[in-house]
This record gives structure tokens, sequence and C-alpha cells, in this order.
């Protein structure tokens, strides 16, 4: 499968996960290397914001989470040795965040319900790998220093789970922020025209750098025997004295580091080193002082969490280098993600121009908003960039045109050329009526069975509401919302809605399967209106993707063979 071959739904998401990829390699390196306080807070900030605002634009319901995963495989060419953690993170917030949407809607609630899980989420992810690291013995550290913190405080309240319910009430309000953030710059970019990035960037080079091992020869025998080692060196630690732990763990450290430069890498860092001593000699304190024990059996214990935080980190190292192998990712991504290969090839395309539209840390310090805002408006025009090079059309066409100006004779031949080379039409259809050359009313034509129903009329008819000088016929309005409705049911090609306009802006009429239509279907929907009405249609019903075509103006003979030559591409079916 080629990039020509993709979905929409995957198209947007190798952007918005392309757009995500390149604040996490170009902003993050900045927030690391300047040992910014909570920068993966403010990384994850970031990446709320991004999927937020585009997501308030595009709709598409498995946006967020194919957007992670992208963003997440991307993050890989990140010369960092630590891959599984930032992956893990970036994939569960968009899950977290995708899981909220889908209950509660792209509402407030459920953007910042979403948001606060996505940020909430780093705190969990911190824990659970303290527990990896360290084991069970690092929660009975965390009691022992907490009760020396009441004894010397003189505090009498149980203040155990004190400091975990501030750090998530922070965690949290600071999603919430970004939540807010988010929704304020979707409604920017539907409101204001799209900005070129500024002249004034970054420029790196446009290929993507190199991973660690890039030429390292994979191999699955050493990939088995790694995990095998792992399990044994973990299961010695628990189960048997040091001298055989010890033993063993220092041999297999010096066998991963002779084999893998990446886990030597990790082990020539002087913060693992220090961070290495503060909690042996922490875990010492704490267990003697508290528990009553000989400070060499607090000693022990930290030694004994020390090295399982070594086996852990190299561990992981080694894994995550053979897990590189090309055919173990040629395996996955042969599975049921058979557009995310495209989606990627797309994505690492986008790259280098994503990457320049990044300003420089000067200006993304002094108006991080304004600066999140340009990124992300390259997103629209992106999308616009790649559909303009693969040639495929939009899905949602406006057909314009005055009272009685021809759009219901477009709209036939547009369906009879496209059912006369076998694709399937749906919709309704306003056909006029007239006597002796005037318009006496409409009658409703199903487009798929070719039945008719009574809909207007002109004048006064007991018990009918009106529209304007017509009185409406119930059983019109029934007919046609059933065709719609069948039209969602029916894998249909192109689906037709006649005449939207003022009922259906008082929100009767076709009003709610318009809803339904413009958020579900794949088909190519043409929608007629009146002059003047179509910008209030595509505000009402928030359509992202549309063309504006005028009778008179546009032919509907090549209309009709332009969508047939585009129809692989503007009606692919999304996994």
């Amino acid at each position: 499968m080629t990039k020509y071959d993709l979905s929409e739904k995957w198209i947007k998401a190798s952007i918005v996960g392309t757009i995500w990829a390149a604040s996490e390699i170009v902003l993050g390196s900045f927030l690391h290397n300047l040992k910014v306080p909570f920068s993966g807070n403010v990384l994850t900030g970031i990446g709320i914001v991004i999927l937020i605002s585009l997501g308030s634009t595009w709709r598409e319901n498995g946006l967020f989470w194919r957007a992670g995963l992208i963003c997440a495989i991307m993050k890989t060419i990140s010369p960092s040795a630590v891959i599984f953690g930032p992956m893990i993170a970036i994939l569960s917030e968009s899950l977290l965040l995708e899981l909220s949407v889908r209950l509660f809607g792209r509402t407030l609630l459920g953007f910042a319900l979403g948001a606060v899980l996505a940020m909430t989420w780093n705190l969990f992810q911190r824990i659970i790998n303290l527990l990896i690291f360290y084991g069970l013995n690092i929660i009975e550290l965390y009691q022992n220093l907490i009760q020396m913190a009441q004894k010397q405080l003189q505090i009498q309240s149980n203040i155990l789970w004190l400091p975990l319910i501030v750090l998530l009430l922070v965690y949290g309000f600071l999603g919430f922020i970004s939540a807010i953030v988010g929704i304020r710059i979707g409604k920017k970019l539907q409101i204001q025209p799209k900005k070129n990035p500024a002249d004034s960037v970054t420029h790196i080079s446009s290929k993507p750098s190199k991973r660690v091992g890039f030429n390292f020869r994979h191999s699955l025998i050493w990939l088995s025997a790694n995990i095998t080692l792992l399990i044994t060196a973990l299961y010695l630690l628990n189960y048997s004295s040091m001298i055989y732990w010890g033993s063993f763990i220092f041999m297999l450290s010096i066998v991963w580091s002779v084999r893998y430069q990446r886990a030597l890498r990790q082990l020539s860092k002087p913060g693992f080193w220090l961070f290495f001593v503060c909690i042996t000699m922490l875990t010492a304190f704490a267990f003697s002082k508290v528990q009553g024990e000989r400070w060499q059996e607090g000693l022990l214990i930290g030694l004994q969490m020390n090295f399982r935080a070594v086996v852990v980190v190299l561990g992981f190292a080694v894994l995550g280098t053979e897990l590189y192998n090309p055919v173990i990712r040629t395996f996955f991504l042969s599975t049921s993600f058979k557009q995310l290969p495209a989606a990627l090839e797309l994505s690492f395309e986008s790259l280098p121009v994503m990457i320049a539209g990044i300003p420089d840390f000067r200006t993304v310090f002094k108006n991080p908003v304004a600066v999140i805002y340009q990124i992300v408006s390259r997103g629209e025009e992106r999308l616009q960039e790649i559909k303009r090079e693969m040639n495929i059309l939009p899905r949602v066409y406006l057909l314009s045109g005055i009272l009685g100006g021809g759009k219901t004779t477009f709209v036939r031949t547009v369906a009879e050329i496209l059912k006369t080379n076998h694709r399937r039409v749906g919709g309704i259809l306003s056909v006029r009526l007239t006597e002796k050359e005037k318009t006496i009313g409409y009658d409703l034509l199903d487009l798929s069975t070719g039945q008719t129903e009574k809909f207007l009329r002109i004048g006064d008819f007991p018990g009918k509401e009106k529209i304007g000088r017509y009185s409406i016929f119930p059983q019109g309005i029934r007919k046609g919302q059933i065709a719609l409705e069948n039209s969602l049911k029916c894998p249909l090609d192109l689906i037709v809605v006649d005449e939207v306009g003022k009922l259906e802006l008082q929100g009767d009429g076709w009003a709610d399967s318009l809803h339904k239509l413009v958020g579900v279907t794949n088909a190519i929907l043409l929608i007629t209106v009146r002059d003047g009405f179509d910008q209030r249609v595509i505000e009402k019903w928030q359509i992202a993707e549309y063309q504006i075509i005028h009778v008179g103006v546009t032919n509907p003979e090549l209309f009709a063979s332009r969508i047939l030559m585009n129809f692989s591409e503007t009606i692919k079916a999304i996994p």
C-alpha cells in the first residue's frame, strides 16, 4: 500500500501525529537541554493542545489514537536510548483523550476530562516506572520517609496520601488549562484565515536523524535470550542472596554493554550513578530509623533496589534495540493496521516541513499560545497540499443557485451519469410541479427507489404548517427522513440532499439527517442550497471539508466525470 491509497482519516492522523512529533523532537530538546522543571508536563500540554485544536475542526472518530500511534513511532527517531517510556506515554494520552471524546463528544466536558486524564497519566506512569525499577521496596521507602516527616513536624493526622493528592490536583489543573487553550485555538482556526509560518524559523535538516544502532545486526535469538536473562536476573534478585544476584547482574551488564552501545550509554551518565548512591543511602537511613533495622540491612535493601533498576534500564534499552529488527517491524505493520506504513511514509515526508515551521526558542518563550496556533494552523495547509498532490476531491459539495436556476436538473444529470457507470446513488430530490408554466409545489423523490411523495404545495391547507407560501405535507417529510436514514445504512457512492434552506436552518426538515450524514457517511455528499445560504449551512453543520459549486458555472457532465476519475481516492473505506 502506498500513501496514495490512504483514507482521509489516516491522512489527517498523519498530519496531527507529525505536528505532535515535531513539537516533541524540537521543543523537547530545548526543554530537556535547559533542564526546565516539569518539561514532560509542558510537552504533554502542547500535545493535548495540538490534538484538541485540530480535533475541533477534523471530527473523525479514531483521529486521536491514530495520531498518537504515529507520533509514538516517529518518536523512535529521537537519539535518546529511552523510547519505551515516551512511546507508552504518548499512546496512552491519545487513547485517554479518544475515550473521553467518544463518551462525551467534542464538548467542553469531553475535551477537558480527556485532557485531565491524559495529563495525570504522567503521574501514574512515573509511579508505575518506580515500581518496575525498584520493586515494592520503593513503597516502604516512601512510607518510612512520610512517617519521619510526620514525627519531625509533629503532625497528628495521616498525611501518607497528601503529597500524591497534591500532585494529582496540580497535574489535573495543567490538563484542564491545556484543554481550554486547545479549544480556543480550535475556534480561532475555524474563523480566521490560515497564515503561513513566520519567516524567522529554525531550519533543520530535512533528513530524519539516524537511530543509534541503525547498522546494528539484529538477532531474534538474542532477543529471546535477552528476555530470558532479564527474567532470570529479576528472579535472582527476589529469591537468592546478594552474592548470586550481584555476580549475575554484574556479568550481565558487561555482556549487554559490549553488544549494545545504547546500554553502555545509560551506564555512562553521571546522574544515573548519583541517583544510585542517593537511593542506597536514603534507604539505609530510613529503614534503620523507622523500622528499627540495622543500617547494614537497610543498605542491602537499597543496593537490591538499585541493582533492579540497573537490570530494568539496561534490559529495556537492549530490548528496544532488538525490537527495531526490520523483520519484527514488517510483521507488525502487516497486521490489521494496513494503512499505518503508508501513513508513516507520509508523516516522515511532512516532518521536515513541520519542524521548519517551529520558531526559535526565544519566540516560543515570548508568546507560546500564538506559536502553537501558528504550528497547528499549518495542519490545514498541509492537508490541502496532500490532497492536491494525490488529486483527492473533497467529500461534501454545496451546489448553489437561484430558485428555479437548474439545481434539480444538474443533480439529475450527475446522478444518471453515475448510475450509468454502476455507481450507487441515494438521497432525496425536490421535484418541481408546474401547471400552465407556474410552480404549484414540489414532490419528494427517493433517488434510491424512484418513489415519490407529496411534499410542498402553494396555498393554505387545513392542519398543515407553512414555510413561506408553501404548505408542508408531513408524509413528504417522513418520506425524506426515511430515505436519508436508509442512505446511512446502505453502501452508497453519492448521497443527495436537495434544497436545504430555511426549514433546516430552523432545525426542522432534514436537519437531523444532515448532522448524521456529515459526521458518519463515507459517500460523497451533494447538498443543494439557494444563493446566500451556503455559508450558513456550512457553519450550522460544521462542515470542514467542502467545495461550493454554482449552477451555470460548473458543467454537470464534467463534474460527474471528475468524481468518477477520483472515486477510488474519494470514497476510500476507513478501516
